[in-house]
């Protein structure tokens, strides 16, 4: 299995004023943890305001529960007051439906934040494996990087699309088997049966 520990790699670029020891490894290396740090900092950056939107939409879901508890007291025996608690309550479902809308797309977000951060250890494990002389041309170290990629995925569409990448096919041909596999299973991988707990 390959292992490395997290933001750790690094090496300078010579390509501007390159000397004897010039090589594109060091290159490849150089721009795959400027790679990494980009990935991290716009995560960084994600997380930042999804936890302010969690937070917005936690109080939102607290004081549409105070709205249906105080709607709650009013007299329906009152024509006033029961036209006022109907109005109150269908206010309070319409928000309620919204404040699961979002839910669902903070259940968008973590997926998205978990590939990426997939994205960032794979390639900062190959970055590690480039930079390494003693594996760099062992074909049993790239077995291992692939196979701890391939495990690194939760979802079978993604795993389908790494086959194919692996047999040889593009980018655009994964992608398009990758899109398919994904709008047959739609519901099944991004529905809201995850029951997450926001509130």
């Amino acid at each position: 299995m390959v292992t490395a520990k997290r933001h750790t790699l690094g090496t300078a670029s010579t390509s501007k004023n390159p000397d004897l020891d010039w090589s594109q490894i060091s290159e490849t290396v150089a721009m795959l943890a400027l790679t990494v740090a980009q990935i991290e900092t716009s995560m960084n950056e994600g997380d930042q305001s999804v936890n302010q939107l969690t937070e917005s939409f936690t109080e939102l879901a607290t004081h549409n529960q105070e709205i249906i508890a105080e709607a709650q007291k009013l007299d329906e025996n009152n024509s006033h007051e029961a036209q006022i608690k109907a109005n109150m309550l269908q206010a309070a479902e319409g928000l309620e439906d919204k404040v699961q809308k979002a839910v669902t797309a903070f259940q968008f977000y973590d997926r998205l934040s978990q590939r990426l951060d997939h994205a960032s250890h794979n390639l900062e494990k190959l970055g590690h494996l480039v930079a390494d002389p003693s594996d760099r041309y062992q074909p049993t170290a790239w077995k291992d990087l692939q196979e701890s990629i391939k495990s690194s995925y939760t979802m079978e569409a993604e795993r389908i699309m790494f086959e194919h990448i692996m047999r040889g096919h593009s980018v655009s041909e994964a992608l398009e088997i990758y899109h398919h596999h994904f709008e047959k299973n739609k519901d099944d991988q991004f529905g809201t049966d995850d029951e997450i707990e926001l509130f």
